[in-house]
């Protein structure tokens, strides 16, 4: 076995109920990483997978229909050479496109089901598509296996208010400010979140140093940095701390984390 494998299968053991590892750090393979297909496709989260991935990141929208698919963008445009919304389709008339020649379009649902392991941090994209992935995760059995993430405080909070508090989640901007504000005042923030996933700097802001990491691990939350894709900037926010990295370079942190644990002393 590996060191990079023995890393993994102590992973998926201490991981026990939920979300978050107790293990860490790991790695979050960013709408599924490169290399294995384009981007949120099964082929993406299977290569993940492959190469020892527990979680993997992924964006959702709601078909005209009521279908939820792992897909980033609003519209077709940049992935196919089919034009329009994403919600201006029913699933079967996305079922039959292909997405760099022959990968398809995945239903949220089926990407639960066809990877029962892995555990998916997801970003619905449009309002409407929150309560359709909820039941998605409700009718899977799947809460304990997702958090949900966002740039709308509002689809964060509807999506809590649906699942019940023990849904893993990562505030949105408003509710990061605020807590940056009592972290900055020197006080403990005090949240209802599980983790906090966010880029190494905001508008200028750093939001990478060591001790606004440790400020929020007194808080009791996981600091997921995005999306790190240079091994410098991973090692770095790996020293500062951090519990996870989101990368698009999947292979690359692979061997960031074999190696530093490989190198780590023995308990």
């Amino acid at each position: 076995m590996t060191v990079y494998s023995a890393m993994l299968a102590a992973n998926v053991v201490s991981m026990g109920v939920g979300f978050l590892p107790s293990q860490t750090p790991f790695g979050i393979a960013h709408r599924g990483g490169s290399g294995g297909g384009p981007e949120n496709t099964l082929a993406a989260f299977e290569h993940a997978v492959e190469l020892g991935y527990t979680h993997v990141e992924t964006d959702v929208h709601l078909t005209s229909d009521g279908v939820v698919v792992a897909f980033h963008d609003p519209k077709l445009d940049r992935m196919s050479d089919h034009g329009g919304r994403i919600s201006d389709h029913t699933w079967s008339e996305l079922s039959q496109m292909k997405l760099d020649g022959n990968h398809g379009i995945p239903r949220f649902d089926d990407v639960l089901r066809l990877l029962p392991d892995t555990r998916f941090n997801i970003d619905p994209k449009a309002d409407e598509a929150v309560e359709p992935l909820c039941d998605v995760i409700n009718r899977a059995g799947a809460i304990d296996r997702v958090c949900i993430g966002a740039f709308s405080d509002r689809r964060i909070r509807h999506a809590k208010r649906l699942l019940g508090p023990e849904l893993c989640t990562s505030p949105g901007p408003k509710e990061l400010a605020g807590l940056l504000v009592q972290a900055r005042a020197g006080r403990i923030p005090e949240t209802d979140h599980s983790c906090l996933q966010i880029p190494p700097s905001h508008l200028g802001v750093p939001l990478d140093g060591s001790w606004l990491i440790s400020t929020f691990h007194d808080a009791g939350l996981q600091i997921h940095f995005w999306t790190i894709n240079d091994r410098p900037e991973m090692e770095r926010l790996l020293d500062a701390g951090a519990d996870a990295i989101i990368t698009d370079e999947t292979q690359l942190l692979r061997s960031v984390l074999a190696e530093r644990q490989s190198a780590a002393p023995e308990s």
